[in-house]
């Protein structure tokens, strides 16, 4: 990986130390992520790639908290996952964390406004200003006249723009994303590629893309390729 200066912690939301990752299984032992380290800057965008079976979704899990390491360390937003009980990762994911997965993942029986105001009420913010702050982000990303819809009444670009909104409605310092749009056709994924980089540009997030997209990952500022278990970065042309 080439260097990059150390950053101030402030400065930095997302710090993976020579994360390895190790499963088991029938007394064999297979090595998924060996040596696995990066810095990410507030505001940055990075993408992840890599051949299928890398290990690249194993790897955002493990930074999300929602997988263990084997050893090294996480960090995110100036907390170290290892060294905090699962209700306290919890509590950094919903303060610190966005997720946008291939498939949407929204909840069937809500509505799009409903769904996008889930992570701010978990967080303890009162129902009309969960409304009133969902209301605006969707409003945003083109949803303001679906909002009373639920997912099977809107469209696969539709649900996924929602999905994205969910992710940003607590302006984390970091959105995690797992081929994002990966499940939609090129005119889709193209605007949902657009609506990702427009918040970051407004909002300050960093993002995090896996991704098989090579178009998308040169849009990125950086771009990391995870081969052998190690990831290492790539100059853009």
């Amino acid at each position: 990986m080439s260097e990059h200066k150390p950053m101030a912690k402030t400065d930095c939301v997302l710090r993976a130390s020579r994360v390895a990752k190790t499963y088991t299984e029938s007394g064999l032992n297979t090595a998924v992520l060996t040596d696995v380290s990066f810095e990410l800057a507030r505001g940055q965008t990075m993408a992840i790639v890599g051949q299928s079976g890398s290990g690249k979704s194993t790897l955002l899990h493990i930074l999300g908290g929602l997988d263990t390491l084997s050893s090294g360390e996480v960090e995110v937003d100036g907390h170290h996952l290892s060294a905090l009980s699962d209700a306290e990762r919890g509590r950094v994911r919903n303060r610190a964390l966005g997720f946008v997965y291939q498939f949407h993942h929204l909840l069937p029986e809500f509505t799009a406004l409903e769904n996008v105001c889930m992570p701010l009420l978990i967080r303890g913010t009162g129902i009309a200003e969960a409304q009133r702050q969902s209301h605006a982000l969707l409003e945003r990303v083109g949803l303001g006249a679906r909002i009373d819809h639920k997912p099977a009444e809107l469209s696969g670009g539709e649900r996924q723009r929602c999905a994205v909104a969910r992710a940003l409605v607590t302006r984390p310092a970091c959105v995690l994303g797992d081929e994002p749009t990966g499940n939609l056709d090129e005119g889709n994924a193209t605007q949902v590629y657009e609506l990702m980089l427009e918040l970051n540009r407004e909002v300050g997030t960093s993002f995090v893309l896996v991704t098989h997209d090579h178009r998308l990952a040169a849009r990125m500022d950086r771009t990391l390729v995870l081969h052998g278990g190690v990831l290492r970065e790539k100059a853009h042309d």
